[in-house]
Parts: C-alpha cells; structure tokens; sequence
C-alpha cells in the first residue's frame, strides 16, 4: 500500500477557507453562525457555530463524496491500512449495522457471540438476518463474558456452511481480545466474510504491541469508534472495508440509515483525529499504557479491588488483552461495580465509563492527568473503607446463554402484549432490555425469558443499574410475543 501524506487535513482545510471567505448564508442552519442564538453561541462558541455548516460544492457532500470528503476518507483508509473508508456520523451504531445489513439479506445467516452491542442485533431486526450465536467464554470470578473459543468457531461453521459472516467483538468493552487472524482465516476458507466490531479498537492501528487490528488481522469490515480513544467528537466514527468489499455498495447501504445533513464538526473531527493519530499515535498511546499500567498496579495494591490484565490470556477465549483498558472487579469489597460508580460520581466528584454488576471501567487515555489517576486510586480506597462489606450477594456474571426461538426481526414486528417482567418466564421476548453502559442486551427480541434472565433483571435494578430498552419506561413491563 502506497503511503499517503498524512500531515494533511483537507476537509479540515476547506471549512477554514470557507470560513475566512465571508460567505452570505441563505441557507440552512438557521442559527446562522450562531448570530441566531446568542445563548447557544455564547455556550461552544463563535468559531464553532461558524463551523457548523451544510453541504456545498465547495465541502462536498458525504453521501456523494467526489472531493474533500473523498480525499479525507483516503487518507483514513491508508492511515488504517484498509481499502477504503467511509466517515460516520451516527456513531459507531450505523457502522455496525452497516456492516450487518451489507453482508447479510433477509433470511441469511449470520454467527456471532451474544454479547454484541444492540447495535448488531439491531441490525438483526432491520434486515431480518438471522443470528447464530456463540456463547463466548464467561469468567465466573470476574463475572464477564470472554472472547470466542476458535473451537465453539469451527463448531458454528461446521453445523452453518450456508452462513455468511462472522461478526466478532474485539476487543470487548473489557479489553478482551480474541484470536482474530485464526478466525479470518477460518472464516474465508469457508467463504464467509468477517466484520469486527472494533468500537474499543481505535488505538490498535497506531500505538506500539498492541493486539492486532481487524485490518491486520484480514477482516473484510471493521467499525472504528475514533471518538472513544481516538481523539474525535463524541458521535463520529468509521467504517473501514478490505480490499474484497463492494464499497459502492456499502455506501448504498449505509445511505439507508446514515443522515443526509452530515455534521461538519463531526466530520472535521473525523479529519483532524486521523491525522493527529498517523502523526503521534505511538507517542499518545505509549503514555496512555503507562498511565493505565500504573493506575492498575496501584488500586491491586489497595486488596479488594482487581485491576485485570495480560494475566487472562489463555491464547484461546482470551488470546490478548488490552492494556489500556482499566477494567476493575469490585466483588471482593461487596460492592456492584454500579455502586462504586455512583459512589465516584456523587462523592468523589469522578465520572467512569460504566459499572456492571462485578466491575467499573474507566477509559484511560493520554488526556488524563497523573494528578486524576491518584485522585481515583485514592477514592477507590476510600470508599473500600468506608463502604466494604461481605461480597455474598453480588452475581457472578454479566451474561445468561439465550434461548432463541425465532429470529430478532419477527419478535419485533409481530403481535405482542404486555405483562409484568417478574409473571413473564416462558414467554418470548418481544424487545429489549439492557444495561446501557455497556449496552450489551440482557434479552433481545425473540429470546425465551427464564428465571434467570428475570433474577438478573431484578437484581441490576435494586443495585441501580440504568435498564432501558422496554416501552414502558420503569422496565417494570414486558411486550411478549403472543401465541
């Protein structure tokens, strides 16, 4: 692959040309640079409103991209080493289901483990593909799934030659990682595409000993969250396609749900987080390990707490691990990682990414401050004096094995009623309900509801878990299929 000059920015470039050309605007948006909304303006900024544009000859157009963006998404693509690149701005959502409904039409099959972000199985629901899972493994101490075993693969392969992709999270939001090159190996030699969801990924392509990256590894399609460790605005993300991919075709299927009005801010993020990331990418992610390595060493010495690492790996459902992940079991010290959660955030004034019910995850990245990782070590510590307790009723894991009985599209449109989640074991599940963060669904449309599923359903919420995915609001109601 020929490199290409990633000093450049060029949709970066063209807004601030169109900026300092003192164009009249008799189009949208209407807050017309901010002149429109004092209060909005005074809140981000002159220099953001002016910037926050629509389409023209002069910017191009995302959905039609012929120059700026054109070039922006080039560069992207050789700074990841994939054939192509497409910008999202409806986050890393509509780049999963892109990849879903891409590969697979209605009716087709499609393997992948069950703790997939509700975004794949969202895409499931719109394209009527049905899903094969593999239960990943499940580490009963730290109480989360694992990766996938490439024996459970092989095993899914065999019983589903008609399958058409695989869908592979990695890394997890755990910072697991499984063995990706066997899987694309495996996968191609029976003709099935591989599409990762490589939301937690980003830093994979650009710091050093990293576990390897989907486009590395030979994946056919990968979705990038660049604004969760790559340095965007929040909602900007990528989807990057190998060499064997229609992208014409891709872009047809990504103009199904993506917006016409494309942000330029997230779009210009977009530009400007690849080109910082080509050009100090080792040096950001080298002080993001160390920040994190040190967070890790510091809060296991405190007891109690577990900061996991590469001592997981078992070069087969744990084939490597993500170093920058700060991934802390909580069991120990008799809390749910949602308690010490909420505990950081109202008393010790500090926001983690989430809490489940065995961990917390705080996203560590070269932004952060040493004076903030000992900030959080001190609270973990406090709050281990102060709140420690005898860990006997925390759950052990954060995944049941699902009971599909029909495929997630006819649960979802069929004729349903509602009744109490707690008189519903034995009904098929007519939508979701999930823990967002992480956002991986606890049941999904089409799945039999069990004792188990509805325990665990009563205990996230009694431990202050934030459940959604239901009509009814309180998540105290369930639409089943009937019949």
């Amino acid at each position: 692959m020929i490199s290409l000059n990633q000093d450049k920015a060029p949709l970066y470039e063209a807004l601030e040309k169109h900026r300092s050309d003192r164009i009249v605007h008799f189009d949208v948006p209407g807050h017309k640079g901010g002149r429109g909304n004092k209060e909005l303006t005074d809140f981000l900024g002159e220099k953001c409103l002016k910037a926050d544009v629509n389409s023209m000859k002069p910017l191009d157009n995302l959905s039609h991209p012929e120059s700026v963006i054109k070039e922006a998404q080039q560069l992207a693509a050789n700074a990841f080493g994939a054939h192509n690149c497409f910008f999202i701005v409806n986050g890393t959502t509509a780049a999963v289901q892109a990849m879903v409904m891409s590969a697979c039409m209605e009716g087709e099959k499609i393997l992948m483990p069950r703790n997939v972000h509700i975004s794949a199985i969202n895409a499931l629901v719109l394209s009527g593909a049905i899903p094969v899972y593999i239960d990943p493994g499940i580490d009963n101490r730290l109480g989360i799934a694992l990766g996938m075993s490439i024996t459970d693969i092989k095993k899914a392969i065999e019983e589903n030659p008609d399958a058409k992709a695989i869908l592979v999270n990695n890394p997890t939001y755990y910072g697991i990682c499984s063995n990706l090159k066997e899987i694309v190996e495996l996968a191609h030699s029976h003709r099935m595409l591989v599409l990762v969801d490589e939301a937690h990924g980003t830093h994979f392509y650009f710091g050093d000993n990293m576990p390897v990256s989907a486009m590395k590894a030979g994946a056919d399609m990968a979705s990038v969250s660049m604004h969760k460790t790559g340095g965007s605005l929040t909602q900007s993300s990528l989807l990057l396609c190998g060499e064997n991919i229609n992208c014409d075709y891709v872009r047809q299927i990504i103009g199904l749900t993506q917006t016409t009005s494309a942000s330029y801010l997230l779009l210009t993020s977009l530009d400007l987080a690849r080109k910082n990331l080509s050009l100090n990418g080792r040096e950001i992610f080298s002080k993001t390990i160390k920040l994190a390595e040190y967070a890790r060493k510091e809060i296991n010495i405190l007891g109690g707490y577990y900061a996991f690492s590469n001592e997981l790996v078992n070069n087969d459902n744990v084939y490597d691990f993500d170093r920058t992940k700060l991934s802390i079991n909580t069991r120990q010290i008799g809390l749910a990682g949602i308690e010490v959660y909420d505990i950081l955030r109202d008393d010790y004034g500090i926001q983690v990414e989430f809490g489940d019910l065995c961990n917390i995850l705080a996203v560590i990245t070269a932004g952060d401050r040493a004076m903030e990782i000992e900030r959080l070590i001190s609270a973990l510590y406090e709050i281990k004096r102060l709140y420690a307790k005898d860990p006997v009723d925390i759950l052990n894991h954060n995944y049941i094995k699902p009971d599909l009985v029909c495929r997630p599209q006819k649960a979802f449109f069929s004729k349903k009623k509602i009744m109490p989640i707690k008189d519903s074991k034995g009904k098929i599940s007519g939508e979701f309900v999930m823990a967002y963060p992480p956002g991986i669904p606890i049941l999904a449309p089409g799945e039999r509801i069990t004792d188990e599923i509805i325990d665990y359903i009563t205990f996230a919420k009694d431990k202050g878990s934030n459940l959604m995915g239901t009509q009814d609001m309180k998540v105290e109601n369930i639409l089943v299929v009937e019949g």
